[in-house]
């Protein structure tokens, strides 16, 4: 900046070229002796001051207006975006459809409408919409429609590859399914598998939930389910399956030719629902059924209770009235009304409550008792129920023994109450009904005899048992010669003619290697140094079988607390003949209870909103909620 200039010189307006606002304030002089504007100084109008001037950039001119003519600035001649200018964001495009950035983030979409159980419709929701828009604006969300035809079907196929993939090192595969109805009165099979994997997890999957519009017989069934064992190539996986004890599910299986297993805790049900039959508990639960409803409709009878619950320092808990069809729902509802009893009693006796209610009386002395008999006699029952509803671990193997505990447990005893007397002998003639045929129970001694807790297999007798070290032994044997042959069928060459000098299409062949210091001395010397263990007959697949069977059952018996899986991934080494068939054998679960945990996913898809969904759409929604594997955040 430089000082004013003699007040003759006279300040020239700036050519019309220079449209910012500023220049209305400043000009340029004279070059002397020139008729040209000396632009590498502009002079301001109001003090003459000389401000050097970088073409094209009026920061100079604008600081000096600020500084010491700030009267002189207005709106008009603020630095302002220029309105026609759009802003960097602004001047980029959104994400095209097919960039890595916009994909990623459509798949992220559709994971969360799969596995959070979300309508298509959520992409038309006005909130998820501006909440994409405020995380990425540049993202542009697709239709309904494109998620329903497109990314939905391309991810439910990826997923269904890697599922493909997982079961096909498996050594055997089990299914199970049940059927189910939808609000919208549809019926539908949906099938489960279960097998271990190469490092002994223990692995399910839902394969698939399809439409069934016939009649569910055992025949229609065992096409549907041949259909499902072809379409995930599980031909060669000896599959097993597993339901629960109607009558078409064991007709499918006899005309499928699965291997079958009875489903344990729709047997417990089926024995305790008998039991809940007895006319003294039949009594009994209607009476607490009674009562429990009445908490449930009474407003003022629960808030009494509650303030009960607190005087006499209970847990805060609501009654249960058994509405649903599972045994152990009644049997939870005694368990809350014996806990709850004396705020229950407290409850009713007082004039709030017993006010309009006179015909409503709480349980005598009689009734308290036979509840706790009642609640004592079913508890084995319901703790069988609870363990065998497990999916992590394997199941079958519990079966056996189980099912012999609970024969015992339910043998009366002299100090049994007639009430507990009558529900042991209920529960008993039911079980001796199941698990009768000698196919299952081959397949179910077979898995305790494998499953390191229970291999001793003390609920059999001496015959039994060494019959059932047998069975194991001779497929433990039959495995090993399949594999040999296999193994033989893939490095058994064709015989190789001609000499060692002949070309080959690549050239010469390679020249016969010298024989090696190792060979010299096996030629001098094996004669006089022969390894006797080397040169003995090998042992048959039987033997070393019968080897490892002995040495297994010798071995101590693994605690119940902890997971034979485990221990076999450990083992796996010592007995590599007697792992390969526990693969077979732990795989296969006691229960059909994950395929009917499928039902309540099911009723969150299929609801009352979207009960138009097409079939092929609920199974892929149903198979993606299962399957679908997404990073924790």
């Amino acid at each position: 900046m430089e000082g004013g200039e003699s007040s003759a010189q006279i300040i020239k307006n700036v050519p019309s070229v220079l449209k910012a606002d500023i220049w209305t304030h400043y000009g340029f002089y004279e070059l002397k002796g020139k008729n040209e504007l000396d632009k590498s100084h502009a002079v301001c109008k109001v003090c003459h001051t000389k401000i050097k001037y970088l073409g094209g950039n009026t920061t100079n001119l604008r600081n000096h207006l600020s500084r010491f003519h700030c009267e002189k600035l207005t709106p008009a001649t603020k630095k302002t975006a220029d309105p026609a200018q759009r802003r960097i964001d602004e001047t980029l495009s959104t994400f095209p459809p097919n960039s890595e950035k916009a994909k990623k983030i459509t798949q992220s979409v559709a994971a969360f409408i799969a596995k959070d159980l979300r309508p298509y419709s959520v992409v038309e929701n006005a909130g998820f919409r501006h909440l994409l828009k405020t995380l990425e604006p540049r993202y542009k969300l697709p239709s309904r429609s494109h998620f329903t035809e497109n990314v939905i079907p391309a991810l439910y196929n990826g997923t269904k590859a890697q599922v493909m993939a997982s079961m096909i090192q498996a050594k055997r595969v089990a299914i199970t399914c049940d059927a189910w109805t939808s609000v919208a009165t549809e019926s539908y099979l949906t099938v489960t598998a279960h097998y271990i994997s190469e490092d002994w997890q223990f692995l399910s999957h839902v394969l698939q939930t399809r439409a069934v519009y016939e009649s569910h017989t055992g025949a229609h069934v065992a096409e549907l389910l041949s259909r499902v064992v072809e379409e995930w190539q599980l031909s060669d996986k000896d599959v097993v399956l597993v339901t629960d004890n109607a009558s078409n599910m064991i007709a499918a299986a006899e005309f499928g030719k699965f291997p079958h297993v009875k489903c344990f805790a729709h047997t417990l049900n089926l024995a305790s629902q008998r039991a809940l039959k007895v006319a003294t508990l039949s009594r009994l639960l209607g009476r607490v059924r009674r009562i429990s409803t009445f908490f449930h409709r009474s407003t003022t009878a629960n808030h009494y209770l509650k303030e009960k619950q607190k005087c006499l320092g209970l847990k805060n808990h609501k009654l249960i009235t058994d509405v649903a069809t599972r045994w152990n729902s009644a049997y939870d509802m005694v368990e809350r009304f014996l806990e709850q009893q004396p705020a229950i009693c407290a409850t009713l006796l007082s004039p709030e409550v017993r006010k309009g209610q006179s015909d409503l009386c709480t349980l005598n002395e009689t009734d308290v008792s036979n509840a706790e008999d009642a609640v004592s006699a079913l508890k084995p029952m319901k703790d069988a129920t609870t363990l065998m509803s497990e999916e992590s671990n394997p199941t079958v193997s519990l079966i056996a023994p189980i099912n012999a505990q609970l024969f015992q447990d339910m043998t009366g005893t002299i100090g049994d109450s007639p009430m507990i007397h009558a529900i042991k002998n209920a529960i008993k003639t039911d079980l001796l009904k199941r698990y009768n045929s000698e196919a299952e129970k081959k397949i179910l001694h077979t898995a305790s005899a494998l499953d390191p807790r229970f291999k001793g297999l003390p609920f059999l007798t001496v015959e039994e048992r060494l019959e059932v070290y047998r069975g194991v032994t001779e497929e433990a044997a039959s495995l090993e010669n399949e594999r040999t042959l296999r193994r033989t069928e893939v490095t058994e060459a064709p015989e190789v003619t001609g000499t060692l000098e002949e070309e080959t299409p690549d050239g010469p062949s390679a020249p016969k290697r010298k024989a090696s210091s190792s060979s010299l001395l096996v030629s001098l010397l094996g004669r006089s140094f022969t390894d006797t263990e080397g040169t003995a007959e090998p042992k048959t697949p039987y033997a070393s079988a019968e080897e490892e069977m002995e040495r297994y059952c010798k071995a101590s018996s693994l605690p119940l607390t902890e997971d034979p899986l485990n221990w076999w991934r450990v083992h796996e080494i010592t007995f590599p003949l007697l792992s390969r068939v526990s693969k077979r054998y732990l795989c296969i679960p006691g229960t059909s209870v994950s395929a009917e945990r499928v039902f309540s996913t099911a009723g969150d898809v299929v609801t009352a909103k979207r009960s138009t969904l097409k079939p092929e759409h609920v199974d892929q929604l149903v198979f993606l909620q299962k399957n679908l594997q997404i990073p924790k955040c």
